[in-house]
């Protein structure tokens, strides 16, 4: 930190809208990680910018200065394009799981670093958890050389990466001030840039099973990632994706592993989870330069699907981060079932005319397989899956969903969080799945 530097005429710059110098950002942050800016000072910061959003070029500066708080991955010894996608979080969204070996089968590096599961929303390093052996915490080491061998790791965040974040966010949590649109693009582009990315996909959810429930806020959002992305020099476009219903019929974590299995060797594939991860993947290929437009992109995915290439880049890297090198052919050997699985019936005739998605994530979490709190333990095997889509015709008495649980009690009070959450009715209107392009 510069001597000259006084944390608190920096916040009252950041308070009154004022622009603060390019190192002031930088001074505030390097502050943070050697203790001379006290908790105090954060959430000051923190509650300023949320009452007065940073311009651009502030939330630039802010997401380079996090981002250099800890390692910089570099991949100078890799020839191809360093790629990656994040998602801001869904119900059924195993997306990750399928476009990771999806992009690295049609040439490009995923060095894919993932988070748990938090609310009514599934974390990808959960569902990897739930395959025994598996190491989402890897040696820098050994995910270095799965990316450089395989071309796909999917693994948890290191405490090397974006450590300021850690801090910012924990103060987040505790001061009201997690609901900034300049602190979540930090926050979440802070880490991803640190994977040393050439390009970035996002997926960002709207409706009722995401964050961001309305298309003006997901909007929001979605303009201010792609241009703090581009902005820092990694070429990134975003999709503005519907979430007011799961995206695959599985909602869990062995359960959802099971589903991508099924997906990847083609033994059953939920075409809503296709077309996203296709139009992701797309997007991926032409910031690398490994399509020379979006149709040729989705052309080359949807090959690595059809001639089994991904599911091999799937197993392999599986293999190579300790799980079973037989995933694809035992899955059930592997995959922990649970001891009771019953359907869940529709109480009356019609249509699935609406779904609180966010109550079939909390049905997950009353199950025991989500976190109520951070260092919750969760169980991998409970769940849901063969839910009803929207739009789906349904008989009284039919199933609508099948419940996975560990014992009774939790089996009846997940049934009833998934009755009350589908309305059986009219015939929905039809809504886009992916609903705008934000480039």
């Amino acid at each position: 930190m510069g001597p000259s530097f006084l944390p608190q005429v920096f916040i009252e710059k950041i308070r009154d809208g004022k622009t603060p110098a390019q190192a002031e950002m930088q001074n505030f942050i390097s502050g943070i990680k050697d203790g001379s800016v006290s908790h105090a000072q954060v959430a000051a910061f923190a509650m300023a910018v949320y009452f007065n959003p940073l311009a651009m070029p502030e939330r630039i500066a802010l997401t380079k200065a996090v981002r250099d708080s800890g390692d910089v991955l570099s991949w100078d010894d890799i020839d191809g394009p360093v790629l990656d996608k994040h998602s801001t979080g869904g119900v059924g969204d195993n997306v990750s799981l399928l476009l990771g070996p999806a992009v690295a089968a049609c040439g490009g590096f995923v060095p894919m670093i993932s988070g748990q599961g938090l609310g009514h929303t599934g974390g990808t390093l959960d569902k990897f958890n739930s395959i025994p052996g598996y190491t989402t915490v890897p040696s820098n080491e050994v995910f270095k050389q799965t990316v450089r061998d395989i071309g796909c790791a999917i693994i948890g965040q290191t405490g090397s990466l974006a450590p300021v974040d850690k801090t910012i966010y924990a103060i987040r949590s505790a001061t009201a001030t997690v609901e900034s649109v300049s602190l979540i693009t930090a926050s979440i582009l802070s880490k991803k840039l640190a994977a040393g990315l050439d390009g970035l996909a996002l997926d960002i959810k709207c409706g009722n099973g995401a964050f961001m429930q309305s298309h003006t806020q997901a909007k929001e959002l979605a303009l201010s990632l792609v241009e703090v992305a581009n902005g820092a020099g990694v070429k990134t476009s975003g999709l503005i994706t519907d979430m007011n219903q799961p995206l695959a019929s599985e909602a869990g974590n062995a359960v959802e592993m099971r589903g991508v299995i099924d997906h990847l060797t083609s033994a059953r594939r939920n075409s809503r989870l296709h077309d996203v991860v296709v139009a992701l993947s797309a997007e991926m290929l032409v910031h690398g330069g490994l399509a020379a437009d979006l149709d040729a992109g989705r052309t080359k995915v949807q090959a690595v699907f059809d001639n089994g290439k991904a599911a091999e880049v799937f197993a392999k890297m599986v293999t190579a981060l300790g799980g079973p090198s037989d995933i694809l052919e035992a899955a059930d050997k592997h995959l922990e079932a649970a001891p009771l699985i019953k359907d869940v019936v529709a109480t009356q005739s019609g249509y699935v005319s609406s779904i609180d998605t966010r109550a079939v994530g909390l049905g997950v979490v009353v199950l025991g397989g989500g976190r109520k709190r951070p260092d919750d333990t969760i169980d991998y095997a409970v769940g849901f899956d063969r839910l009803a889509a929207l739009g789906s015709k349904v008989s009284k008495g039919d199933p609508i969903a099948r419940i996975h649980a560990r014992d009774e009690a939790a089996l009846q009070e997940a049934g009833k969080k998934l009755q009350t959450a589908y309305m059986i009715g009219e015939k929905p209107e039809e809504t886009p799945l992916i609903i705008e392009r934000v480039g």
